[in-house]
């Protein structure tokens, strides 16, 4: 085992650990403590299994509706067997690689705390999938967001039977195929196993967590592009005087202020005297716009670190307290608003983004018509910002709230439910959005500083613009845009501060 690897138990995992995890590759691994714990919440579970005349949801009964049906003691593992292959129900795209190794670490996160009764061997398997690159074909439709994410993990838990697809060193195959290389055999599984491998939600999860990750670069990214975007339409640094903000005092605003000025400090474009009085909102307020998808970042943020730092499955096994609990931890009602909120938050940095667009190429401050020249017989960066309205329209239309959404599933047992899969995967769509049209303001502002030529903009922005220029010249005259913003989304997605 590589010394490069995350350690898994009841220790509170933090943001940073998760997003170290995704950058440096790293591996897993439950702790002695976790191994201990597991062990015996299931030697207390195969003690309690000896009452051959008790029940226990999902242990000893049939699953939703059917929990009052009794199973009997010869059919408990067939029973688990059974519950995973038929919830497996996932249809539409594959997850994408990182959100399906975060659902996977955060399956055996959870695991580790010793109150899902599963076996030992279950635990290590999961590490050996993680760590060997072993990673199940996940489905991105199925889960309601309530009874945990059940379709999606179920498919996460279908190689632990050597069933389903998996990927290995980006090729796929199936996860017979796999095993067969690695000379696993198939879990034979033990009473509630199945039940805490597919309860939970770890689907939700993942997909918050990876979008938190990208939301966070985003945001720093935007107030970076857009204090290039603020001086290549010259504009007044009025607006972000600190005494302003100390008025409201809202911490994102208050911090985003400060930022855009450090951003522009030094610039002699910011410091010429200018002949307008205002500036349009979308320059002007860019501290109350992007200050609140901040706060509302941290927010979200504090739920999900909370969810994964929990308990997910059902029933919970209390080994100490010789409790065996039924309940409903699995409900992702926390994480759908959240998801919601976060996709409304970022939505908005988009929107902003793509008028402080428009602004740039409409022919004013000095700059020439669509940033080309010889605009008519050069189109230049029109369409661009067609483009970016198409997809903040697309936006607004996904950002309608799944949360506020429910369905009834299991011949009604199962009456409410919180939709947070079809939220986590609006999210995610969102956050590709909103960097596509940070690209496309970035594109476009770096084109309108060289109209500003041969004033400079601060060392900040005109280290942003040598490294951008780098990849994407200056547009002479019109050529095949789409990849240079293709380029520009690279750029956004990668760039360093």
């Amino acid at each position: 085992m590589s010394y490069n690897y995350l350690p898994l138990d009841r220790k509170w995992l933090h943001f940073s650990q998760v997003k170290h995890l995704l950058d440096f590759d790293q591996q897993v691994s439950i702790t002695f403590d976790a191994h201990e714990r597991i062990l015996a919440c299931r030697n207390y579970l195969d003690a309690k299994m000896e009452d051959k005349d008790r029940l226990y949801y999902g242990i000893n009964t049939g699953f939703g509706f059917l929990q009052n049906v009794k199973i009997d003691g010869s059919q408990i593992e067939q029973l688990q067997y059974n519950l995973v292959v038929s919830h497996a129900c996932g249809l539409g795209e594959e997850v994408p690689r990182d959100i399906v190794k975060l659902m996977l670490m955060l399956k055996i996160k959870s695991l580790s705390y010793g109150n899902s009764g599963v076996q030992i061997d279950t635990v290590i398997r999961l590490m050996d999938m993680y760590n060997n690159d072993v990673l199940p074909v996940i489905y991105t439709q199925g889960s309601l967001g309530a009874s945990g994410d059940l379709a999606p993990l179920s498919h996460l838990s279908l190689p632990l039977l050597g069933l389903g697809e998996v990927y290995h060193q980006g090729r796929k195959m199936s996860a017979a195929e796999a095993m067969q290389l690695f000379g696993w055999q198939p879990i034979q599984l033990q009473s509630k196993e199945g039940l805490a491998l597919i309860n939970g939600t770890q689907f939700m999860s993942a997909y918050g967590m990876y979008c938190l990750k990208q939301a966070e670069h985003l945001l720093q990214m935007a107030d970076l592009i857009s204090a290039l975007s603020f001086d290549a339409f010259d504009c007044i640094t009025e607006p972000l005087n600190p005494h302003i903000h100390a008025l409201r005092a809202h911490k994102g605003q208050v911090t985003t202020a400060r930022v855009l000025l450090e951003h522009l400090q030094g610039s002699a474009i910011t410091s010429q005297a200018k002949t307008q009085v205002q500036d349009p909102y979308s320059f002007r307020c860019i501290p109350q716009v992007h200050g609140a998808s901040k706060d509302a970042f941290d927010h979200i943020l504090d739920v999900f670190v909370r969810e994964i730092n929990s308990v997910t499955d059902n029933p919970n096994v209390f080994p100490e307290e010789d409790l065996i609990v039924s309940g409903g931890n699995f409900h992702g009602q926390p994480l759908a608003l959240s998801l919601d909120y976060l996709a409304i938050a970022m939505s908005e940095i988009a929107n902003i983004s793509e008028r402080r667009t428009y602004q740039l190429i409409s022919g004013q401050r000095g700059l020439p018509l669509f940033l080309v020249k010889d605009a008519g017989l050069n189109s230049g960066f029109m369409i661009p910002q067609y483009t970016a309205a198409g997809i903040v329209s697309e936006n607004k239309q996904l950002c309608t709230p799944a949360s506020v959404d429910s369905i009834s599933s299991s011949n009604n047992q199962e009456d409410h439910v919180s939709m947070g899969a079809n939220a986590a995967t609006k999210c995610f769509r969102v956050i590709q959005n909103v960097e596509k049209v940070l690209a496309i303001e970035l594109l476009s502002a770096a084109q309108a500083l060289e109209f500003r030529r041969p004033q400079h903009s601060s060392p900040k922005l005109e280290q942003l613009m040598a490294s951008f220029r780098q990849i994407v010249p200056f547009n002479e005259a019109d050529r095949l845009l789409h990849d240079d913003m293709v380029a520009a989304i690279g750029f956004v997605r990668k760039f360093v501060q």
